[in-house]
């Protein structure tokens, strides 16, 4: 009698759980799709007709081709180098006891929840002109005079990869955690050094979190505005930083939608990839 009850009561708990998600549903239905949809019709609207030449202009235009080759390789470089950067940091999480661990995740997390702003300004003081790098090349002698680290390139990778930096450490940590310790071990028992065991048997386990974090790093670098407006001067602009300027500038919102949807295409095509090479389960530890 009771093997037959509770089947039932599980069953019913699990339903009442799996409603939950229809409310979220309905947010995400009410405030992100319509709009978008409400957005990209009302723009073709405005173009009586004439919506799919305008998209065939935008895309082919020289501008168009530049700014996106511009983000991409401004994306890819950020996710590499965050990559380069996260590794060490995510691996020495997954090493460090319990006082050098929480002063790691402090300097991770605690930069995380500062305002972006604030973090790009601050970025803009140490690389400015008569910033602390300029001063301390000065000071050592490197340099006779200060070098332009903002307003170019350079700028916009400093700062977008300190930004994202906490992405792709906390990404690789949760994917590092999830490794079998007695497969390190057992290499170590048979005789190999830790950096045999930390090449054949660390560091392919632990690839699917340098998917992870690469797909989410560079999802987020392609959308990135506020660091790139900053630091980045006229000759580094980026595509969402040319759909403000369609927005607030020129007016035309017609083409801020049209580039808001490639944009938001790419992002998916990625996403894509993220949900079919990430194991989610596994990096949970499930």
């Amino acid at each position: 009698m009771t093997d037959r009850v509770l089947p039932r009561r599980n069953e019913s708990v699990f339903l009442r759980n799996e409603n939950l998600i229809y409310p979220v549903l309905a947010f995400l239905l009410i405030f992100f799709v319509c709009p978008i949809v409400w957005f990209f019709i009302k723009s073709a609207l405005d173009y009586d007709g004439s919506f799919a030449l305008k998209l065939y202009q935008t895309f082919t235009s020289p501008l168009f081709i530049a700014v996106t080759w511009k983000t991409v390789w401004i994306s890819l470089l950020v996710t590499i180098l965050a990559l380069l950067a996260a590794y060490p940091i995510a691996y020495s999480l997954t090493r460090a006891g319990p006082l050098s661990f929480t002063l790691i995740i402090i300097c991770v997390i605690v930069p995380y929840f500062t305002s972006i702003i604030v973090r790009t300004y601050s970025w803009m003081i140490i690389l400015g002109t008569h910033g602390v790098i300029n001063r301390l090349l000065i000071s050592v002698g490197i340099i006779d005079k200060p070098i332009t680290l903002i307003y170019n390139m350079v700028g916009v990778v400093i700062g977008m990869t300190y930004v994202l930096l906490p992405y792709f450490v906390l990404t690789l940590y949760s994917a590092m955690k999830s490794i079998d310790p007695w497969l390190i071990q057992a290499g170590r028992s048979m005789g190999a050094s830790n950096s045999y065991v930390f090449r054949k048997v660390f560091l392919p386990l632990s690839v699917p979190g340098i998917i992870s974090g690469f797909l989410i790093v560079y999802i987020l670098a392609i959308g990135f505005f506020i660091t790139p407006a900053l630091m980045g001067g006229p000759n580094n602009v980026m595509m969402a930083m040319l759909i403000q300027r369609n927005i607030e500038i020129t007016m035309d919102w017609a083409l801020a939608s049209a580039l808001s949807l490639f944009l938001l295409f790419i992002t998916l095509i990625i996403y894509a990839f993220y949900c079919k090479y990430t194991d989610l389960d596994k990096m949970l530890g499930q």
